[in-house]
Formats: C-alpha cells, structure tokens, sequence
C-alpha cells in the first residue's frame, strides 16, 4: 500500500491526512523514532504534572506511553477528523482523562496560556516542506500559535530532521522572542519503522518574557556523548553543528550499503567543548587489495603537521597509503591546530567508539582493530603566529616536525588548509620558546608586527633561525634548474649578470636563493599584499638590498605598465602566484595571468634571448588545454618539467625555436651549473640534482 505523496507539498494538506490515516487505519505510524528513543530527553524538559499540548498528533502512540508512565495532563490535536475518532476510540477506556481534539494548530481555540509545554514529533517538517511564501505564513501562524497557548517559562518541544531551511527559521523565530535554544541529538534505539537514515533532534525552545532592548541570546547543543551543553555564538554555528552530525549519519549508512567501494568520503568531527574542528576522517576502501584475512580494519592517525603531505593531503596519497598498508578499509585520520591532543594513547581511547561505526560489514566480532601511525608519536606542531590579511584571509605560521626529524615553518592560509603556502627549513638547535618569543616581540614591533598572537608556550622547540639555502618545494627546485635554458654567452655561472622578475612573493624563498646563489643577478619580486612581505620579513628572514627589491603592486598591472613603457626588460621572469579563488580548477597562476593579450605583455617585457618560466597548477584538463593553447600562441618553444607525486607542471617558455637546446646538452649544462653554485663558497643541499631534475624535461 503506498501512503506517499505524490509531492512534499501534500504533508501541509488536511486532505492528505485524511486519505492517510483512512488506508492506515489503526495501526500506529511513529515519524523520527519511537517513545524509547526519546523518553531520555523528554523526561528532563516535561514534568509529570504538567499541561502537554501535542499538535499534529496523528496516531502515534508517544502521549499514550507517556500517559502511561504518569503524563495524565495531555491534550492532543490534529487536523484529521479521521484520526482523532480513531484515537478517541482507542483510548476511551484505558486512557480516560487524555483528550484528543480534531482542530488547526495555526488557529487554536484554547485560551491565552494554557500549557506548560507544547510537543512537535514531526509536524514542523511536515508543515514547512519549502521556504514558498505560502509556507513561511503557516509557519509563523503556527509558532505564534504555539507562543499564544505557552505560559512564561514553558516549552516547545520539537523532534525534528532539523533540515537546515526548517532550522534557520525555527531558531532565528524564538531567538528574536527572546527564547533560549536548545537541541538535543538522538540515536535512534528502535529499528521498527525506522522512516529516515537521517538522525532525529529535539529543539527546546524557553519561553522568556520578552524584555525590550534586550539582545542576548542563548544557543546550546547537547549530543548522545555529553554530560553539558555547548554553548554557540549564532545561528550559525549552531546550524553547522547540526549539519555536521546530519553528514556523519549520512556517512556511516554510505559506508554500510557501499563497503568497499573505491569512493573517497571524509568528515570532519568537532570538538565536543569548543566546537572546533578536531579531526578529519578520510575513508580509503580497497576491494581489490590482496591482503590477509585479518587485515579488514585499520585506523592511520597522520602526525601533527604532516596532512599537507602528498602521502596524507591527497585522495592518490591515501590510496597509495592504503596500498601500502594492506588493509581492505583504511580510516585516516587528520588532526588539527588549535587542538590538544595528550599522545597516541589518549588519542585511540577517544575515537575508539567512534571510528568503530565505520568499520566495514562483515568485521569479525572481537576484531582488533589497529592503530598506525608514522614512527608511533603524534607529530610536533607549533602555532608561532595568527595574523589576517584583507586579501589573504586568516593565515598561521607554524613550525612543524618533519619526517627526517627536521622542523619546517609553515605559511598556511585558513581559507585552504591543506595547501602550505610558503615552507622553510629551520636549524636544528635548541632553544627556549619562551625566551624566543620574547625577543621576536621586540623585533617585531620594529618591523610592525603582522600578526595577532604569538605562541609562549615554555617546551623547547627547533631554533628559529631559518635555513635559506634549503628550497623546500619541488618546483622551486625545478624552476632554479630551468636556469640552464637562459641564453647567456659561456652558459649560465654562479656569475653570469642576469635580471629577475619574480612574481608572488610567499616567503620569499625562492627569489632569496636565487640572490644568494647568484651573485651578479638582479631580482625584483612582485607582491601585492603588504602582509606577505611583512610576514616574509619577521617570519622567513628575508630581507632587501641593492640587488633586492620588493615592488608591492598588482602583478598584473606592473607587467602592463611596465611592458608598455618600453622601458623595462628582463632576463627571466617567473610567475609563482597562487588564485584566492578556490573553485577554479587552477589553483596557480590566476587565470588572468595566462590569457593571451597578457602574455603578449610577458613577451615584450622579456629580453630577446630571455626565458619566461611559470609554476602551473590546474586539475581542470579543459582549462588546462585552454592554457596551453594560449602560450603556444606567444612562445614557440616550450619545455615541460612535470613534478614527481605533485600537480604542479613547470614550464620554460622561449621567444625562438632558435633557442632549441638537446636534451644532452641540457644535463651538461645541469651539471656545470651545479658544479659552479657548490663552488660558490656557500653550503648546498646534497638533495639538489639540477642534471637529474632536467632529465625528464620535454618540448610541448
């Protein structure tokens, strides 16, 4: 028999309802769970003396059974004659003092204060199927109705899915009456009848005596695992936190019919105090995996720090990692800054009963499950610094503990956390942190401090003292071999004269080493946000002179401007920009640094044997095709460089086939360049291979 309708606009329709419950007959139909699920809740909002109003009662058998633990003052009405004679009939003799009344809640004929709580299971949903005019109007009949019959200090409750558009308006309602707002999360017990995979919420809602003027307002949440309340700042927060639990639910039922299949899911879970992130599951499912019998489960916990690795940061990452570890399902877990994590032991007692809900089917009772790590510590993460920037957003800077034991400084921007914007190398001395802080306070408000806070934590870190001859990107390393290609007379030295244009300042790394490595080059970076170069200077070292300058411009504009003047040419230009839109498929450059009539600009700022050398990162194969074709279009000889495990593609764009150089020659010329910047009488990273790097360069 199908009782649906045909569209969720019937559930507001009287004449629904009494189709419904005529097919239906008697047998009683429980929307969002049973009594059992909800008793726990209702018993600490509803005494049993009490005046209950249940609206939209229907046939529910909840006011029986709390009638039937001692709830004899309850009052049901539905706007279905049909289920109330049937409610009546069946409850005359058992339940001889509950009343049930055919009658619209949005126009009851109670009396003024009447109840000391009003019950909602399911109503407000059925109610509220769209944000239309016609059923925001029903909606704010039916809560004006609701505040009308409630004295002061009285209750709506209301079990509710809790979508986010019913919601926003019943919070953002009772908050503007002055109304705290609570919400419970419930855990479904019952099975039977079970009508959503979605978990269920009961909104309190508190009567207050409006007070004019008055603007605080209360916004708490409890879940199934606490013993208080979380206190919210908005609605907003409110809402994702509920949103948050909606996506868990959604999660462990994907993970329950689709065991094993290849997708890449993740969630996030919050703080149960403060409401902050505090870990990140990613679920990695390999069917295929030839692994042994045992290996079903396992939990990967991703040291401090490290989640921007490829290996962890990455869905090709995990799934070598899950590879690796033979196992047929592999949760990975992330963890966060701003949070306290006590060790890896305190760690696996907290999620223990968490991540065992993401197991997949079929794991033998009492399995063991696992927990892996890298080296078995939780990483070292360090939040030296907060600052905002108004074209950046919020960023950190923080120093974290590599996997050869080295510790790196990070600039990460919040808007994308799992992309390190600038890294360097720091020298592995110890010192205090707090006498550090102290002197980077001083030095600080020489320069003009950038940021909000400072870490003064007392444990002995790493020495901040930064490495500047340790390129820590691959395609910064990339960027320095392409050097090679750059037509000076003899080949490219340690101290041939050359001019820089870097543009997208970062750290200042790269332009740094090229200063230091190359003693007769000229380097002007282009950075149009103040705050990064503050943040270069107090954070990464870096630091002008005469061969050294930092033009604080739009790239864009600087390259026109100068293009056009005719005054201006340089030998090498290099864009490492990144795009603060994050929904493009290109994350590096911005897409107006590759059209044509600005590349045409790069080309005539560019000396006649110059070289133009851009970091591309782009996942959008169309756009990236469309690039393409547009450089092709200004330069005739093109060299690729794709970076190992990562997306970013070098390219080295010269002004004439003339310039063609083979590919023996490149790796001699990898070498003697190598050969002179050792000699330089400045240490170098044994990592670099500069004739290694040039091997794998191709002609586009």
């Amino acid at each position: 028999m199908n009782l649906l309708p045909k569209s969720s606009k019937e559930f507001s329709s009287a004449e629904y309802w009494e189709t419904f419950f005529k097919k239906r007959g008697a047998c009683a139909f429980e929307w969002y769970g049973t009594y059992v699920d909800h008793c726990a809740v209702l018993h600490k909002y509803i005494k049993p003396k009490d005046k209950v109003l249940v609206v939209g009662c229907g046939n529910s058998e909840l006011s029986e059974q709390m009638y039937d633990v001692g709830y004899h003052g309850i009052t049901n009405i539905d706007i279905s004659e049909v289920v109330i004679d049937q409610m009546k009939e069946r409850n005359a003799t058992r339940r001889p003092t509950m009343a049930f009344m055919k009658m619209d809640m949005m126009q009851m004929e109670f009396g003024d204060l009447q109840f000391q709580v009003v019950l909602d299971k399911g109503t407000l949903d059925a109610v509220m199927t769209d944000e239309s005019d016609g059923s925001l109007h029903k909606v704010d009949r039916m809560f004006a109705e609701i505040g009308r019959v409630l004295q002061v200090g009285g209750r709506f409750v209301c079990i509710s899915l809790a979508q986010e558009h019913i919601a926003k308006k019943a919070m953002s309602h009772f908050l503007q009456q002055g109304w705290p707002v609570r919400i419970h999360t419930v855990e479904e017990q019952s099975t039977v009848n079970r009508q959503s995979i979605m978990p269920v919420f009961i909104f309190i809602f508190t009567k207050f005596k409006e007070i004019p003027g008055a603007d605080h307002k209360i916004l708490e949440m409890f879940t199934e695992e606490q013993d208080k309340p979380l206190r919210l700042d908005s609605v907003e927060q409110l809402l994702e936190a509920v949103k948050g639990r909606q996506q868990y639910a959604l999660l462990r039922n994907h993970l329950t019919k689709n065991s094993s299949s290849g997708e890449n899911v993740s969630l996030t879970l919050c703080d149960s105090v403060s409401g902050k992130s505090r870990y990140t599951f990613y679920i990695v499912d390999l069917p295929i995996v030839k692994a042994p019998r045992t290996n079903h489960f396992a939990i990967f916990i991703v040291p401090q720090g490290r989640e921007t690795e490829w290996l962890f940061g990455s869905d090709e990452g995990r799934r070598q990692l899950g590879k690796s570890a033979e196992f047929k399902r592999l949760l990975v877990v992330g963890l966060h800054r701003d949070q306290f994590y006590e060790s890896m032991e305190a760690i696996q007692s907290e999620l223990s009963g968490k991540v065992m809900e993401l197991a997949p089917s079929g794991l033998p009772p009492n399995q063991q499950v696992p927990f892996l790590s890298v080296g078995g510590d939780i990483g070292v993460r360090t939040v030296q610094c907060r600052g905002t920037s108004d074209m950046s957003g919020e960023y950190v800077i923080e120093d974290v503990k590599g996997e050869d034991g080295n510790y790196f400084r990070h600039l990460v921007f919040l808007s994308n956390v799992n992309v390190v914007q600038s890294e360097a190398k720091l020298f592995l001395h110890t010192v205090s942190k707090s006498v550090t802080s102290q002197k980077k306070t001083k030095k600080e408000k020489r320069r003009g401090r950038p940021c909000s806070e400072t870490n003064k934590a007392s444990n002995p870190i790493a020495g901040q003292a930064v490495d500047k001859s340790y390129l820590c990107c691959d395609h910064h390393r990339a960027m320095i071999a392409g050097l090679v290609l750059l037509n000076k007379k003899g080949g490219l030295l340690a101290d041939t004269p050359f001019s820089l244009l870097v543009v997208g300042l970062g750290g200042g790394s790269l332009p740094t080493f090229i200063h230091d490595y190359f003693s007769k080059s000229t380097v002007d970076a282009i950075e149009i946000d103040p705050v990064m170069l503050e943040v270069a200077a107090t954070w990464f070292e870096f630091s002008q002179d005469e061969r050294m300058k930092v033009i604080l411009a739009d790239g864009l504009n600087y390259i026109r401007t100068v293009a056009d003047s005719g005054n201006g040419a340089y030998d090498v230009i290099m864009f490492d920009v990144d795009s603060k839109d994050t929904t493009l498929g290109m994350s590096c450059p911005p897409p107006a640094f590759v059209d044509d009539p600005f590349l045409q600009k790069v080309r005539n700022l560019l000396a006649p044997q110059g070289l133009f050398i851009l970091n591309l990162v782009c996942r959008d194969s169309t756009l990236k095709e469309k690039v393409m074709k547009a450089i092709k279009g200004v330069f005739p000889l093109i060299y690729l460089q794709k970076i190992e495990g990562e997306i970013n593609e070098i390219l080295y764009c010269q002004l004439t086939v003339e310039l063609k150089t083979r590919s023996k020659d490149l790796l001699e010329a990898g070498q003697i360049l190598e050969n002179t910047l050792k000699k330089h009488g400045r240490y170098w990273d044994q990592t670099y291979n500069l004739a290694e790097m040039l091997k794998t360069i191709t002609i586009v």
